[in-house]
């Protein structure tokens, strides 16, 4: 049985994929998704997975308590991780261009039931992070519409019952809220999926207008707020440790593991692979476009609002508005932010409901997932099955469950599945050294072992609780695999 759950699913060398024209990921011949999308949908795909939560949230809470001005060197840091598993992402998106993502590479390379872990850990980021970054998203827009009000000189305030969930998480404890559930978390969830329903070039073109707007806000934040910067708020640099990981050197690492959380997402290009129109050339430039960019911005932003405020303002819920607050003649600009941040985290969700469907397809495509997942509309090319799923689970999770529950569950898995994915380089490199391949990860053996080592790394930065979420995760997936999966597996039944 041991064997049985390590067979390896075969690997062709991909032919150059035109528009239209199918490359299967499955051992079925049906009908796939529609080849819609270019590098430069692909390039704001990413941005738009990436840029949210963790610029407009993460950046604050870690140089607050751990990092301080030095949360610039956190974000080399973790970009660093990233970096890595791009260019191994790339390589496999380029060679095996299917929307299974890690999970598809992972087949290839070490076995079912490894595969297997690393798509159930693939919920955990792209399920798990929609519903978190919708319970966000509902706080800046409340915001939002509230201060909208008051400008327009009108006393309301949104219904606090219908503003959160019924509970919420503190000090190891759970405390009731007397919320009934949290409402806007739950249309935002709704809306974003309709359109991905509908279509990928749809929801690609909607994500590049949002993205767009983002962009701006940032632009705008970073151009406006270095007027303002105070260079003695960066003395000292890395402040002294206080203890465990608070400042220090650990306290850098500690912020590293933290604000990885704010790059999420850039794997959810290599999703879109089965609908790319030239994805050998295009998934490369989608991925480490996306990274370069967002990584660009995440250390300037840093750099600014560290520069504004002294580190220890920033602990808020709303950092980027908390450094803007000092300074009267830039209120127009945390305006602004509050758009941006209601843009920006819209954007994630959309990205994160169109990667976790196709997660399913590819799973369903191999016969590891019920068959109705694998279905793709007749009429929009997407899989209208998995959407409907995904979005009323995520909806449901929004609706009834805090942000720290939710966020705890997610950068161990993705991370896992990061270093899952640069070990599965090598590995390919070895086994199947005939494969074509129009992306090559240079120096594979370094950078493969860098980047495993380094998303292992931030993993061991993490706090107990987040390995017993895993550990407690990972046997209700194994569950469903040896319910469901290992018996229905087309792969071993064609054997």
């Amino acid at each position: 049985m041991f064997k049985d759950l390590l067979i390896v699913k075969p690997v062709a060398p991909a032919p150059h994929v035109d528009a239209g024209e199918p490359v299967e990921g499955s051992l079925r011949g049906e009908a796939n998704l529609k080849r819609v999308l270019t590098a430069r949908h692909l390039v704001l795909l990413g941005i738009g997975a990436i840029i949210g939560a963790g610029i407009f949230v993460m950046t604050g809470q870690a140089a607050a308590n751990h990092a301080g001005p030095a949360i610039m060197l956190s974000f080399v840091l973790a970009g660093l991780a990233c970096a890595f598993a791009g260019l191994c992402y790339a390589e496999f998106a380029a060679m095996i261009p299917v929307s299974g993502s890690a999970y598809s590479y992972t087949y290839a390379t070490l076995g079912e039931a490894v595969a297997w872990f690393v798509g159930w850990s693939l919920v955990l980021e792209y399920l798990f992070a929609a519903s978190a970054v919708a319970v966000g998203w509902s706080a800046y827009t409340i915001s939002l519409l509230e201060n909208l009000a008051g400008m327009a000189g009108m006393d309301w305030t949104f219904p606090a019952w219908l503003a959160s969930a019924p509970f919420t998480y503190t000090n190891g404890e759970f405390v009731m809220t007397g919320a009934l559930f949290n409402l806007p978390a739950v249309l935002i969830i709704a809306a974003v999926g309709t359109l991905c329903y509908v279509g990928m070039q749809q929801s690609a073109t909607a994500n590049a207008i949002i993205v767009a707007i983002k962009m701006v806000v940032i632009l705008a934040l970073i151009g406006f707020g270095m007027q303002y910067v105070n260079a003695d708020n960066w003395v000292p640099f890395i402040p002294e440790n206080q203890g465990g990981d608070r400042f220090g050197i650990e306290g850098v690492l500690r912020g590293a593991s933290i604000v990885f959380f704010a790059y999420i997402g850039f794997d959810a290009v290599s999703t879109a692979a089965q609908e790319a129109k030239n994805p050998q050339r295009d998934m490369p430039i989608g991925i480490l476009g996306s990274l370069v960019v967002c990584t660009l911005l995440y250390i300037a932003v840093a750099a600014v609002l560290t520069g504004m405020v002294p580190y220890t303002d920033l602990g808020t819920a709303k950092p980027v508005a908390t450094a803007l607050e000092p300074y009267a003649d830039l209120a127009w600009l945390k305006l602004a932010v509050e758009v941006g941040a209601v843009a920006g985290l819209s954007s994630v969700i959309l990205v994160m409901l169109m990667g976790q469907p196709r997660i399913f397809f590819a799973m369903s495509r191999d016969g590891l997932m019920p068959k109705f997942l694998g279905k793709a509309h007749p009429r929009f090319g997407t899989p209208h099955k998995a959407t409907v799923v995904v979005a009323i689970v995520a909806a449901l999770l929004a609706a009834f469950f805090p942000l720290g529950v939710l966020g705890d569950l997610v950068s161990m898995g993705t991370l896992l599945a990061f270093a899952t994915v640069c070990i599965g380089v090598m590995v390919l490199r070895r086994t199947r050294p005939d494969l074509a391949r129009p992306f090559k990860v240079p120096l594979a053996p370094v950078v493969g072992t860098l980047g495993a080592l380094s998303c292992l790394a931030l993993v061991f930065f993490m706090g107990w609780y987040n390995w017993v979420l895993l550990a407690a995760w990972t046997v209700v997936g194994f569950t469903i695999y040896f319910g469901y999966g290992y018996r229905h597996s087309l792969l071993r039944q064609g054997r």
